[in-house]
């Protein structure tokens, strides 16, 4: 078993790690004008698909609210972070925290974090709204991104629901599966910091 201070060492690590390391994962480029193009973002990245599928499979594995909470708070901060991106107002650290958040959710899934609902939903808010903003600076200022952020809103909440079938679909006798899953989420991250991905 490892003890919770290791785990938080190792967390915050590679966390910091993540974040030293530029990611430009998002350069405005391709269609964000239309619900099919937003919905298609999230499915075209591997920074998306393990990040979102990561918070399905931790809130499962938490269980009770934050089956629903840790969802909806991505989706509902990601939809804020959006519209900070799309009014040009500056957010920090966006990239970097982008690849943290595919490092530290892939983690925190790994190593089976047991944090309250309310911790879960501040780490999760947090990595929602860089996700968010990123994308809402890719809509082009002559284009009506409403409908592109919706499509990213629905694909992500879809990528969510898949972690979280995914990891009760195991149920507790195959926890150690959706935990693999985890850390290969976090392998993925590091891939993409170093370049390899």
């Amino acid at each position: 078993m490892i003890s919770a201070s290791t785990k938080r060492t190792t967390l915050t690590a590679v966390m910091l790690l993540a974040a030293a390391l530029p990611a430009y994962a998002h350069v405005g480029v391709g269609t964000t004008s239309s619900f099919t193009a937003g919905f298609m973002h999230p499915l075209s990245g591997l920074d998306h698909m393990t990040a979102m599928i990561a918070v399905g499979l931790w809130a499962a594995l938490k269980g009770g609210k934050a089956i629903w909470a840790w969802p909806l708070a991505f989706v509902g901060v990601m939809l804020a972070g959006g519209t900070l991106g799309m009014l040009h107002v500056p957010v920090p650290f966006v990239e970097p925290g982008i690849l943290a958040s595919v490092v530290a959710l892939g983690l925190l899934v790994a190593l089976a974090v047991d944090l309250p609902v309310s911790a879960g939903v501040a780490i999760i808010g947090l990595f929602a709204l860089l996700h968010g903003h990123a994308h809402g600076t890719e809509v082009p200022e002559d284009a009506g991104g409403l409908d592109y952020i919706a499509g990213f809103a629905v694909a992500t909440a879809l990528l969510h629901a898949t972690g979280i079938a995914a990891a009760l679909g195991l149920g507790m006798r195959f926890r150690g599966l959706a935990r693999a899953a985890g850390a290969a989420c976090a392998a993925i991250g590091v891939g993409l910091v170093f370049g390899v991905l």
